[in-house]
């Protein structure tokens, strides 16, 4: 797929996306431009004030763009469910759900509102309640989509099945990496099972490559102004713009000959940067029987339960 940009995404009118994380970095370049190729765009964001901020920064870039804004905190499945029942009053239909919002912290163990450790409660777990709660509308919906967002940390990371929590030992680096293992370990095994039962929702994932978005700022707050001066810099030598790094979720979320279980990211040289291509996840992610024990722990920890075999 040459050179495929923003600008070859399909009319998307008609279409109803709801996308995580989406008053900033790749969830905003994202939202923007399906707002623009005509969808219908729902915000699902922890900061409403700053959910609104984008909102209007949207319009403003569209023209007007169908827009609106529902507070999500993936870190509470309090605020997964109510976000859920709130969807299914005001929505009939779901046809692309983009699970971009991600969190990283380069400090100490924290957790989430039910006890999980923060990274993966917030980046796997909230996304995973978050699918089975709208699969019943996704599957009302037009050539529906999911579309995972995967990170190249999960290529060093391992699940540790025993330590799923990392209570016995903590390194916020492998934290990280491990949620996003699971992301794409999700993100596959989900197709799996959405093929066994007939389901018309496809699962499609994507990675951004080194792409600059607010992660790393965010990542080094704790560590003051030299911590501040090292992303910045980081940031301005390593990376690529965030328009670029949001093609391969945009590819996997609108293009029209993508398929469940394909994963996009950067071209260039180990993925970091360049135009869209499609890649290949690591051994352990495409494991089934890596997949089914992460199914089976996540329905556990967050009683959620769909699409079971």
């Amino acid at each position: 797929m040459s050179l495929w940009t923003a600008s070859d995404i399909p009319d998307q009118t008609g279409r109803t996306a709801i996308i995580t994380g989406a008053n900033s970095g790749l969830g905003l370049v994202t939202a923007t431009e399906l707002a623009h190729h005509g969808a219908n765009v729902v915000l699902a964001v922890r900061n409403t004030t700053a959910g609104e901020s984008a909102v209007a920064t949207i319009r403003a870039a569209t023209a007007g763009g169908k827009v609106s804004v529902r507070e999500l905190d993936l870190a509470s499945l309090n605020s997964v469910r109510d976000f859920a029942a709130h969807m299914s009053n005001e929505l009939d239909r779901i046809d692309l759900l983009v699970n971009n919002a991600g969190l990283v912290i380069l400090g100490d163990r924290k957790t989430t509102s039910n006890g999980f450790e923060l990274h993966l409660g917030t980046n796997h777990l909230g996304h995973f309640a978050l699918v089975g709660r709208l699969l019943p509308l996704l599957e009302l919906g037009r050539s529906p989509r999911v579309v995972s967002l995967s990170s190249l940390s999960h290529k060093g990371a391992h699940l540790d099945f025993d330590d799923i929590m990392h209570e016995k030992t903590w390194d916020a680096s492998a934290a990280y990496g491990a949620s996003k293992l699971a992301n794409t370990v999700f993100g596959i095994e989900l197709d799996r099972r959405l093929r066994a039962t007939g389901s018309p929702v496809i699962s499609t994932l994507a990675h951004p490559g080194v792409s600059r978005s607010n992660l790393t700022p965010r990542a080094w707050e704790h560590r003051g102004a030299i911590g501040k001066i090292i992303a910045s810099a980081y940031a301005a030598t390593n990376t690529q713009p965030t328009e670029q790094g949001a093609l391969p979720q945009l590819y996997a979320a609108t293009a029209d000959a993508v398929q469940g279980g394909q994963f996009f990211g950067p071209d260039g040289k180990n993925e970091q940067r360049g135009g869209v291509t499609e890649v290949q996840a690591t051994a352990e992610a495409r494991d089934p029987s890596v997949g089914k024990k992460l199914w089976d722990v996540s329905e556990q920890l967050t009683h959620v339960s769909y699409l079971d075999r």
